[in-house]
């Protein structure tokens, strides 16, 4: 049975600890104030995404394309491939998507990216390299960094998007959630990444305009799927590093939580960051340090100004 989660009801339960509610106060504003819904359980597993896709999938027709990341070589903290296996199953004519990397890595190229998904156990259903024949420009209305992005050219195969996240720390975004996942993730190894992480001369340009042009290439990916794109956020190892860093990946100091999803991209990133945020010190303090010492909030911020959600959400319990 569904229910609705008071700030009572989250403090009685000890999900939120209190005076911990400082970034977007969970969402909860006047009564009159329309809200975005966001979908929470505690079980972290495939029953677990089963039971809140049902609740977000009404538009997913067509061919779905499912961006997870896959992660590097033997990484440690992606979502488990068990999980994904028997929950893909109630996600019809679906594939894996993916795109290469930027930085040196096996994956940087389609042969390696390839030899790197069969060592991470992505064998059980189609996996689609999008660039791996090229890309396309998808423009970015408004955009103040960019007024297009290239993404990978298959993208234009698939009717509607399942964006599958790990939420975790990031090592240049402050923290990755399903705004990193479709940005940084859809955008194509040889030129997208690099539109959105340069400024100038420099390659890896980080801070709050790193943010802004994240947002912007996430922008390129909402506008063309439109309605046909539904999110789902997995707080679980939560590292402060991304599943980019492989093996070297610090370990979790910040504990599960569970499973968000939602229609509305910002209200599913903005709740992910309101429990993290709601947690006791010692437990959020490494992820929350990751995060404002990077200025990752600001991926929330300048979502709102470019209007691509609503950052007032109601959290309903599954």
């Amino acid at each position: 049975m569904d229910k609705k989660l008071t700030r009572r009801d989250l403090l009685k339960s000890g999900a939120v600890a209190a005076g911990m509610l400082t970034i977007g106060d969970f969402g909860y504003a006047k009564e009159e104030q329309a809200k975005s819904t966001v979908f929470f359980t505690k079980d972290i597993s495939a029953e677990g995404l089963k039971k809140l896709y049902t609740r977000i999938n009404k538009n997913m027709t067509g061919k779905i394309a499912v961006k997870v990341h896959t992660g590097e070589p033997k990484a440690p903290n992606i979502i488990p491939t068990t999980m994904v296996k028997e929950f893909i199953k109630v996600v019809p004519n679906s594939t894996i998507v993916e795109c290469n990397v930027l930085y040196g890595s096996p994956r940087q190229n389609t042969a390696g990216h390839r030899k790197t998904l069969i060592e991470n156990g992505w064998t059980f259903c189609p996996v689609d390299i999008m660039d791996a024949e090229g890309d396309i420009n998808l423009p970015i209305p408004g955009g103040k960094w960019l007024k297009e992005v290239a993404v990978g050219k298959n993208i234009v195969n698939y009717d509607s998007m399942l964006v599958l996240t790990h939420f975790k720390g990031h090592t240049m975004g402050g923290f990755g959630g399903s705004l990193k996942n479709i940005s940084i993730g859809c955008a194509s190894g040889k030129k997208g990444k690099a539109q959105i992480h340069k400024e100038g001369d420099n390659q890896w340009a980080g801070g709050s305009n790193f943010m802004e042009r994240m947002v912007e290439g996430g922008l390129a990916i909402t506008n063309h799927f439109g309605a046909n794109i539904v999110y789902i956020n997995v707080l679980r190892n939560m590292s402060v590093d991304c599943d980019c860093a492989g093996t070297g990946a610090a370990k979790p100091t910040t504990p599960n939580i569970g499973i968000l999803a939602s229609t509305d991209i910002l209200a599913i990133d903005q709740a992910s960051i309101d429990m993290v945020y709601s947690l006791p010190e010692r437990e959020k303090h490494d992820l929350v340090e990751r995060i404002e010492s990077r200025s990752g909030l600001r991926q929330l911020t300048y979502m709102s100004e470019m209007k691509m959600g609503n950052s007032k959400y109601e959290l309903v319990n599954i």
